[in-house]
């Protein structure tokens, strides 16, 4: 380990060179402006990939914005790890919030600012670097690895799910790696193990032909703003428990082990509220804040609209409003069932008077590891060999539907080795990674590849 810690440190100002000039490609996959820089930076790992020593680098097309897929598979006997990430990114806006502009890097405090840092060009381009410093120093690698960088995490994955079942056997492993997560500190890394599911809808109340004027038929007739708020309304009990019925059905209770280590966390509930400041925090109650946050289903409102909303005052009744809703679901919760059951309760709590249309939109399942798995306690050593602390084990709160994905079509383990901090404004202005984090993060994933192997043999599962 000595030789590929001291490799990296000579070449970490030629790493920063190459990781600013990916970072200053616009590659935006929401923004068809950008879909030359999207291809662009695809292009960019490609040769990137191929310059570490792997071969088979190649941009596959997939419908959509493409993949980038490279292997080497020299490793006969030995375990194939597939190691996914994202080269596209977040719109910038609103760029005036930016200190400096969003695709030109700058390095300020030991952080590399630009969007797409910490979110996931910065994590993924450190996989390609901690293997090519193996391949450099040992002159092999210790297993098989493929690469599944694709361009459309940021727009929902829409098309790798076909294109990966097309593609099934050239992308088959045996564990697939993820560096997309955050850890819980600068000092505290963490192996997350769960990832909450995600289940979105729309709803559209209607009541009459047209906007009415308040003076001539307020007091006689419906206001779908009303309408839609008493309906909101019953999708909650004061205590915040959701009042869908059946929306809790199969849930499986947290183990003693788990309650207890996330006790052990020792949140602070008053900091966390104080840096929102929140008079309260609120929320299921019976559950501690983590437990709500990363193992316990939610029905949250994003966003209502309806009637006037410009400047001053119209004096009208509107005759339609909107409620725009996400879930996020934990494991036994099937994505389209719950999607159901919100239907049939707003079809049964559809207020007089209104006309109420349900869509369902997004999805995603939830994903849970078994935290004892050899591949997954290996990460926490390898956190520990180069942050000198213990790793905890977590879940998140967010969802990260590829994973799922790769779950249910490898049926093989995903391990989630994040890097990241969640104060890095990934997805907001001024992005930004850390160095320290770069560094360390380097020397996790050389441990953790020099001693996969071993990991995975059948001796260990």
């Amino acid at each position: 380990m000595k030789a590929l810690e001291r490799h990296l440190e000579e070449r970490r100002a030629q790493h920063l060179e190459q990781l600013i000039e990916w970072l200053s490609i616009p590659s935006v996959s929401a923004l068809s402006e950008h879909k030359s820089d999207v291809r662009r930076a695809a292009l960019f790992v490609q040769n990137a990939l191929t310059t570490a020593g792997f071969e088979h680098a190649e941009v596959m097309e997939t419908g959509g914005h493409p993949v980038v897929y490279a292997d080497w598979l020299h490793a006969p006997g030995k375990p194939t790890v597939l190691v996914y990430g994202h080269y596209d990114v977040q719109p910038a806006d609103p760029l005036h919030l930016w200190e400096t502009p969003p695709f030109e890097p700058q390095i300020r405090d030991n952080q590399i600012y630009a969007r797409g840092a910490s979110d996931d060009k910065g994590p993924t381009f450190m996989h390609i670097k901690a293997l090519e410093a193996i391949l450099r120093i040992d002159g092999h690698l210790p297993l098989n690895i493929k690469f599944c960088i694709e361009g459309e995490e940021e727009v929902g994955s829409a098309h790798l799910s076909a294109f990966l079942e097309q593609h099934k056997t050239r992308f088959a492993a045996d564990l697939v790696l993820i560096s997309d997560t955050t850890m819980l500190g600068p000092d505290q890394p963490s192996i997350c193990y769960g990832l909450r599911g995600l289940a979105a809808c729309q709803i559209d109340v209607r009541t009459a032909n047209s906007d009415l004027h308040s003076g001539l038929y307020g007091g006689a007739v419906p206001n779908a703003i009303h309408a839609l708020v008493e309906l909101l309304d019953t999708l909650h009990s004061k205590d915040g428990t959701i009042t869908v019925d059946g929306f809790y059905d199969n849930i499986e209770g947290l183990s003693a082990e788990e309650r207890k280590a996330y006790a052990e966390l020792q949140h602070d509930d008053k900091a966390y509220q104080a840096s929102l400041a929140l008079t309260a925090l609120h929320g299921e109650p019976g559950y501690s804040t983590l437990e709500r946050l990363w193992t316990r289903p939610t029905l949250e409102i994003n966003g209502i609209y309806g009637g006037f909303q410009g400047e001053g005052t119209k004096t009208v009744i509107p005759n339609e409003a909107h409620a725009k809703i996400t879930c996020r679901l934990v494991p036994n919760q099937n994505p389209e069932d719950i999607l159901n059951k919100i239907k049939a309760h707003v079809e049964a709590h559809t207020p007089t008077g209104a006309k109420v249309t349900f869509t369902p939109m997004d999805s995603g399942h939830p994903y849970l590891a078994p935290y004892d798995h050899p591949a997954i306690q290996l990460a926490a050593n390898a956190y520990t060999h180069a942050y000198g602390v213990k790793a905890a084990f977590t879940r998140m709160g967010g969802s990260i539907p590829v994973v799922e994905t790769f779950s249910q079509l490898f049926h093989i383990p995903v391990v989630l080795m994040g890097f990241g901090l969640n104060d890095e404004n990934f997805h907001a202005p001024n992005e930004h990674f850390s160095l320290v984090n770069f560094d360390k993060g380097l020397r996790t994933l050389c441990y953790y590849y020099k001693h996969l192997p071993d990991a995975l043999s059948p001796q260990s599962l």
